[in-house]
């Protein structure tokens, strides 16, 4: 029996619920020659809590990553308050495999009484994630039949891939109602191209509230050797972290020309993991610099003893000549080149002028 046009109707509204949502939970780019790396993740807390329950939550081991994500002192407790619908940046391992990013191994969620994969991915992840990649991800056939008790791994969307040849730090930034692409982009010092390129999106009106967004944070120039422990050593704009087993502490501000300001930690409230202390940190030659530690060499340069890795030994130094002077484009603004890949959204028009001759509504 041949199906009336308003019996389709029905159908058809279905089929672009479930294809909007696909559309949306585009996962993060990954095709680069580095395959592992630090992401992170705009996690907006839908009540009050602590530091604390956010670490045990996203599987964050050491508090001292959060504090650095969010540029907070190293004093900071895990009791720290965050008010409801505050954003607090997680750090987490980033894996990329077939092309695309996904957190590793990590946030794990065990389920509670009365959860549903939607509350789990809109309400208690703040939309970080889209329910069908939960089920994916766990090889759930039947979104509405999970188990109090049962764990689930939560895959966090993530890159490692440099932008327009610059080492960047990806965060997953959940688009606020009201936002758009310029305001975005002058917020976390990207462009509006470099934002339209990663996400796949042709169209800066096309924006929707709730989207996951790709966001590129600059990352500051270091002198990290490639068979350290901690490369690469990708350290956000505006952020600290403490690396060589806790002896080092590397900030990145755009004011010192994006590059990497590493010295021996000092703060009595760091604990050194794996050494019973930390190695020494100076450089040959030129007064035994110590790490951080600079010469002037002329008005706009100086000579600095910077950091360069660590194995299970030692920490490495080399003499590094910093310009002083600042750049003629300080403000760290940069756009990627866009791709073939920015036509996403051309497809899913393509997709859906198909799916409405299926369903005849298209003459």
């Amino acid at each position: 029996m041949k199906m009336r046009k308003s019996d389709k109707l029905p159908l058809l509204i279905a089929y672009l619920s479930v294809f909007a949502i696909t559309a949306r939970a585009q996962s993060f780019k990954c095709s680069g020659s580095t395959t592992k790396c630090q992401a992170l993740a705009g996690y907006i807390s839908p009540n009050k809590t602590t530091l604390a329950d956010i670490q045990t939550m996203f599987g964050v081991v050491r508090l001292q990553p959060l504090l650095g994500a969010n540029s907070l002192p190293l004093n900071t407790t895990s009791e720290y308050s965050v008010a409801a619908g505050e954003t607090i940046k997680i750090p987490f391992p980033c894996t990329c495999d077939n092309g695309t990013g996904v957190s590793d191994r990590v946030p794990v969620y065990k389920i509670k009484k009365n959860d549903g994969l939607y509350h789990i991915a809109a309400e208690v992840f703040s939309g970080l994630v889209q329910y069908p990649q939960i089920a994916a991800v766990n090889n759930i056939s039947n979104v509405d039949l999970i188990k109090e008790g049962d764990e689930l791994r939560i895959p966090l969307p993530c890159s490692c891939d440099n932008v327009d040849g610059l080492q960047v730090v990806h965060y997953a930034h959940v688009v606020a109602n009201g936002s758009s692409v310029e305001q975005i982009a002058q917020k976390f010092g990207t462009s509006n191209t470099t934002l339209l390129s990663l996400n796949g999106i042709t169209n800066p009106k096309d924006l929707k509230a709730g989207q996951v967004l790709d966001v590129p944070l600059r990352a500051c120039a270091s002198k990290v050797r490639n068979d350290s422990l901690d490369y690469p050593l990708s350290v956000a704009n505006g952020t600290y972290t403490l690396t060589a087993n806790n002896c080092v502490q590397c900030k990145c501000d755009s004011s010192n020309n994006f590059t990497l300001q590493c010295e021996p930690s000092s703060s009595k409230e760091i604990k050194v993991y794996g050494w019973s202390q930390c190695p020494a940190m100076q450089c040959s030659g030129l007064n035994n610099l110590t790490l951080g530690n600079p010469t002037v060499n002329s008005s706009c340069g100086r000579t600095v003893c910077a950091y360069a890795g660590y194995t299970n030994a030692t920490i490495f130094t080399v003499l590094d000549l910093e310009n002083t002077c600042s750049s003629s484009s300080p403000s760290g603004n940069f756009a990627s080149k866009i791709s073939s890949e920015g036509s996403t959204w051309r497809l899913i028009f393509i997709s859906l002028h198909m799916s409405l001759l299926c369903f005849g509504l298209v003459w």
